[in-house]
Order: C-alpha cells, then structure tokens, then sequence
C-alpha cells in the first residue's frame, strides 16, 4: 500500500467547500466482472477526498459517504440522478443535477483524467486489473499522487 493516506494528501476543508460526486466503471479479470469506482472531489481544490470501490447499489454509496472526512461531510454536495445519492446524503445539502448544469464537471473531467492515465479505466482495453487487491491499490496510489501533484 502507498505510505501516505488519501487523508494526509488534503488541503485542510473550509466550511464553504462544496461536493461533487460520482462513479465510474471498469473490471476486474473479465468485462462482467464490473467494479463501480465511487469518487468525492472538492471543488475548490480539485481534490479527492473519498473514494470506494464497489457495485452500484446504495450500500457502496453508504460506505463513500462513510470515507468522506468528517469536515467536509457538513459540505453541499451535487451528484447525477443515480438513486442511492439521494438515499445515502443529507436533502439538507445535497442535490441531484444533469450534467447540463456544470455542477459535476469537475468531476467528469477528472474521470476523464483517470481514463486517460490509467489504462484500467479505458471502456475498451487489453489492460485490466486480476484481482480487486491490485485494483484498488492502483487506483489508491494514482489518486494519492493526483492529489500530491495539486499541493505542491
């Protein structure tokens, strides 16, 4: 595992920080095999703050909201339509948008960004990842050094 956290890798939260969260597919040893990578990026910083790796269900969105650090869970947050945010975050400060909106564009172009860099996010691709260890460790470390390369 890499030696520092996600957490140790932020900037430290104000309370005006606002949420944009979402997901992205790719697989584990054979296309059928999806795994959803769920993601919290703060858009001031551009950082991630949280990320899981899991199915689509509302459970996995409970445990990103469970990742995100306590200081920015009091956050506005904005999401897509996909029913478990809406279960999982507070109606208080979180709100469900199109993409339209440019609520979540940073987000988008941050999976675009992942896309890009890590040949186990391209939909169609000979790289993949063999087991979810070596999945989530690839994916861990490219998101410590992103948010490395934003601090310094």
């Amino acid at each position: 595992m890499p030696t520092q956290t996600i957490q140790e890798t932020l900037v430290p939260a104000r309370p005006d920080d606002t949420l944009e969260l979402d997901e992205i597919w790719s697989f584990v040893f054979k296309r059928s095999n999806k795994r959803w990578l769920w993601t919290a990026m703060s858009r001031r910083t551009r950082q991630i703050v949280a990320f899981v790796i899991g199915d689509r269900s509302e459970q996995t969105c409970r445990q990103l909201r469970e990742q995100i650090p306590a200081v920015y869970r009091a956050c506005h947050s904005f999401s897509d339509f996909w029913d478990a945010y809406a279960l999982v975050f507070p109606k208080e400060t979180h709100r469900c948008v199109g993409k339209g909106t440019g609520e979540t564009n940073h987000m988008e172009r941050w999976n675009n960004t992942l896309r890009q860099s890590n040949a186990r996010y391209v939909r169609k691709t000979l790289s993949f990842s063999k087991s979810d260890f070596y999945h989530e460790l690839v994916t861990r470390l490219f998101i410590v050094r992103y948010n490395l390369s934003l601090v310094t």
